[in-house]
């Protein structure tokens, strides 16, 4: 996924400014791929020079409205019903969980159990979000909802996994030395 695309598919929905999606980001897509403001404009510059958008309105301090070409809405569509073959995903924390074994046990276990404490404070605040939107009033929330509902799903799985390495890290007798 891209950002590109992300873009295209807010503005299928509706037309909107670079603020009005950057609110979307923050509230729903930001759980899944995150962009800064920057990042957005930036974004919405080079798919207006693509024609893949195009501005239909410009208000004060440099507000400009965009609107899905046929071109964009092709593209977008495209892009969705690509099949894509499966990549491994980067996750820095199991990166470092692979090595927490050269730290003593307890800052070890401190670590994972820092992980769970933040794991579950993301997963309070997508509650909060979750609970405070209509996600069946169109169909981008709908679809939006199934978004909150998966990063809720995979926060509950993260504290419940970082919880157990710990307790097994805390409970598990020591190897005699490193096999690594």
């Amino acid at each position: 996924m891209s950002l590109r695309h992300a873009l295209l598919g807010l503005l299928v929905y509706r037309p909107g400014s670079g603020y009005d999606l950057l609110k979307i980001f923050d509230t729903s897509l930001g759980n899944v791929w995150p962009a800064k403001q920057s990042q957005i404009y930036g974004e919405l510059t080079k798919l207006d020079a693509a024609g893949l958008i195009k501005v239909t309105d410009e208000g004060p301090r440099g507000r400009k409205q965009y609107e899905l070409t046929p071109e964009g809405h092709a593209e977008v569509r495209r892009w969705v019903a690509e099949t894509e073959t499966p990549r491994a995903q980067r996750n820095p924390m199991l990166l470092q969980t692979f090595f927490l074994g050269l730290l003593p046990r307890e800052e070890a276990a401190e670590r994972l159990l820092h992980h769970a404490d933040t794991m579950a404070k993301e997963y309070e605040t997508l509650l909060a979000l979750r609970d405070r939107v209509d996600w069946d009033r169109d169909e981008l929330s709908l679809f939006g909802g199934f978004v909150i509902e998966h990063g809720l799903r995979q926060r509950q799985l993260e504290q419940e996994w970082a919880r157990w390495a710990a307790d097994r890290l805390l409970n598990s007798p020591e190897p005699s030395s490193a096999t690594i």
